[in-house]
């Protein structure tokens, strides 16, 4: 800790800043100010501490990560002023049920935290990172349109007495060739005819941004992890690009356990004393990866300990035999241990998935850092 350091923190906003600065030889922070939602009002901000204090000192900013992104890191670092942005689980809260909590308050936190270090940084991805993550959370946000528009349409036809035979096989071409030729009239047609429409437009506009994906996967930062990463059952290029860009450096994680707690995929617990309580998982992390992870977990509840289909030996051709090795020991184990959990221990599925996706997450750490004894 370096006492020539200021401590400036900031509650950030859409439309404002609220600024508070602490050394260690005050005994609570400075007064708050209030300023725009600008860089500039912070660089007037430090600028105005330093001829309060009457000395040189270095200045360590810091805020919550939030709805600025790294913007106004990048815009502070681009002045040379050092900027970390904390992880808001990180930062300590007041404790009891009743709390005063407003952007004075947690300007001041985050200003002690940043002199107490009892906090951890976000990481701040590369500028090409942070490109492709955007790209990929795009196409989620359509896929969820996607998914919308699908619902209305079956509820469209719930309501107004349109039954397919097959329901359990929805959005087959079959599906989709008796909805277009549905024997709707007057507005009720033309109802159908612009869902339809909607849909076409979201599944060709996917279909676009998947090929961009692929090609993006491509590039020679990210084309061996990808390969690698889609030796696992469940990953294809799309989870393995997402949990890539979303990580950045696997190496920051000390363990494969620092990793899965990182997702959100520890399971937290409540125990004092003698008494001891499990409870579900943090979800205190990644919720794009974590979901990502579930999802391909499904994959470990179908099909014969050991057997590897046609399409996953397809993924693992090109990579070295030691990384297929260690892909195929960690799938037969996760394949059996879901077994184990259903089938013998009587867990529920879901549950049984979601510790799945834990264990995935660490053999997929061993994976990236080179811990695949």
């Amino acid at each position: 800790m370096n006492y020539n350091t200021v401590y400036v923190g900031m509650d950030v906003h859409k439309e404002s800043f609220t600024l508070r600065y602490y050394t260690f030889d005050m005994d609570e922070p400075s007064t708050a100010v209030k300023t725009q939602a600008d860089y500039k009002q912070v660089l007037k901000y430090l600028d105005s501490v330093r001829r309060i204090l009457g000395e040189e000192c270095r200045f360590l900013c810091g805020y919550e990560a939030g709805c600025l992104g790294y913007t106004l890191y990048h815009q502070l670092q681009s002045h040379d002023i050092e900027c970390v942005i904390l992880a808001p689980t990180t930062i300590p809260e007041t404790r009891g049920k009743k709390k005063v909590k407003n952007d004075k308050r947690d300007a001041g936190n985050i200003a002690t935290c940043l002199a107490n270090r009892s906090y951890r940084p976000v990481h701040i991805p590369s500028e090409q990172d942070e490109e492709i993550k955007e790209y990929i959370r795009m196409r989620s946000d359509h896929k969820t349109a996607l998914k919308k528009v699908k619902q209305q349409i079956l509820s469209f036809c719930l309501r107004h007495g349109y039954r397919y035979t097959d329901t359990k096989k929805t959005w087959t071409q079959a599906h989709i060739k008796w909805l277009k030729n549905l024997p709707a009239e007057g507005v009720y047609k033309e109802v159908m005819e612009e869902y339809m429409g909607t849909f076409t437009y979201l599944t060709d506009k996917i279909e676009r941004l998947d090929r961009q994906i692929e090609e993006y996967a491509q590039k020679e930062e990210y084309q061996e992890p990808v390969k690698k990463l889609c030796c696992f059952m469940g990953i294809k290029t799309m989870t393995a690009l997402t949990t890539l860009v979303e990580v950045g450096d696997f190496k920051r994680f000390p363990s494969p356990a620092n990793f899965a707690s990182y997702l959100g995929l520890m399971p937290g617990e409540d125990s004092s004393g003698p008494s001891e309580k499990r409870l579900g998982i943090t979800k205190a992390g990644n919720a794009h990866v974590r979901r990502l992870l579930v999802e391909a977990a499904q994959s470990y509840g179908r099909g014969t300990a050991g057997y590897k289909s046609q399409a996953l030996k397809k993924r693992q051709q090109g990579n070295p035999p030691a990384v297929i090795a260690y892909a195929d020991r960690a799938n037969e184990r996760m394949r059996r241990k879901y077994y184990h959990m259903v089938l013998g221990n009587g867990k529920k599925p879901n549950v049984a998935k979601t510790a799945i996706a834990r264990e995935l997450s660490c053999f997929i750490w061993g994976m990236m850092t080179e811990h695949t004894d």
